[in-house]
């Protein structure tokens, strides 16, 4: 199917790549809002200033997944490409399949195709296979208990569950998500924090030897408890050896903060071959007493994720920011080349932020 009618009457909106970082968080981006707007994009430069430019396997899931949500027509999809052209026809909800490869980040492809489905006229049921708790991408225990958390605030429901992990280099990990639709995206005001009512978190360990998740938990707990006069409560998950279903051994711990308002601030550590689990608590914790240590509402790692759905709302939202990052910058640049919001950032790279973004009200109905 060509899109015939979308050529004739949009122009490509011209995205390049280099900006910034230049990394793959740019295509990412600039497709998922393709699928929203429903206008055609070309991506030009991609990666080029990296040592291995162009698309790479990773970069290219979460465009073929987005091209099946809006029937899209794609050229220049294969790796080492620097330059890609996105021209999405109908926007659907459905049910949709697929396999990543080996530790391909699962979070980041979720990242990129909730906005539309967020838009869809009907539900959508995803089941990704690739890497749940991979390096340089939020664990999917973030995605659950944080991101997930958050943006129903904005009146976005997703359920996601994990089937199984996995971790690098040989992935294998199965998630499954539905998302239901919402009419509007709500604005929202998340200035501060507000009083710290309690910290949960999660830490995991597969096809290594159950102590691990254990001390991992230890560790964070006794710097928290240290630190702070609130209830911690870390679960812990591991497998008999002899059973465990995962293609590789792997371990990380997620944590949260909540608030009494319901806001959650989240943090996290990635096992690595010789990385004590010791270490691996205590890094989660103390970014965790870092974060909250602003007073403000929203994390470093979430920022950049919301940017999004807050320029889709219908009002005004405002969101303090314990630390701006080169993230948040690339995508509140990526966004205004495709809707029209008004965007302000407050504070520095490195330094807590104020956003406040007008929105400019999609609906389902667009």
């Amino acid at each position: 199917m060509y899109c015939h009618r979308v050529v004739r009457t949009m122009n490509f909106t011209i995205i390049d790549g280099s900006y910034g970082e230049g990394g793959g968080q740019i295509v990412r981006t600039s497709v998922s809002l393709s699928a929203v707007t429903m206008r055609p994009v070309r991506i030009i430069n991609i990666r080029s200033g990296r040592s291995n430019p162009g698309l790479r396997r990773q970069h290219i899931a979460g465009v073929e997944l987005i091209a099946r949500v809006v029937d899209a027509e794609v050229s220049g999809l294969e790796v080492g490409s620097t330059r890609l052209e996105f021209i999405p026809c109908s926007r659907h909800g459905g049910t949709f399949s697929y396999d990543i490869g080996t530790a391909g980040s699962i979070s980041l492809v979720l990242q990129a195709v909730f906005p539309a489905l967020a838009l869809c006229p009907e539900p959508s049921e995803l089941t990704l296979t690739g890497g749940t708790d991979v390096a340089w991408s939020p664990p999917i225990d973030y995605m659950v208990h944080v991101f997930g958390h958050t943006i129903r605030h904005l009146g976005v429901t997703v359920d996601t569950k994990v089937i199984r992990r996995g971790h690098y280099p040989r992935g294998g990990g199965t998630v499954r998500c539905r998302v239901w639709p919402t009419e509007s995206i709500h604005p929202v005001h998340f200035d501060g924090f507000g009083n710290l009512q309690s910290i949960y978190g999660l830490s995991h360990c597969v096809r290594l030897p159950r102590h691990v998740a254990v001390r991992q938990a230890q560790a964070a707990a006794e710097v928290l408890q240290g630190t702070l006069s609130c209830p911690v409560q870390i679960e812990t998950e591991s497998y008999d050896r002899k059973s465990d279903p995962h293609l590789g051994p792997g371990s990380g711990i997620v944590l949260w903060a909540e608030s009494g308002s319901g806001m959650r601030i989240g943090s996290d550590s990635l096992g690595t071959r010789g990385k004590p689990a010791e270490q691996v608590g205590r890094e989660a914790a103390t970014s965790l007493l870092s974060e909250l240590s602003t007073g403000l509402a929203v994390d470093s790692h979430l920022c950049d994720m919301l940017v999004p759905y807050v320029a889709m709302a219908s009002g005004v939202s405002r969101i303090g920011i314990t630390r701006v990052t080169s993230h948040l910058k690339t995508n509140l640049w990526v966004t205004s080349r495709f809707l029209d919001a008004d965007l302000s950032l407050e504070g520095s790279t490195g330094t807590p932020g104020l956003l406040t973004v007008r929105g400019v009200g999609l609906s389902v109905k667009e």
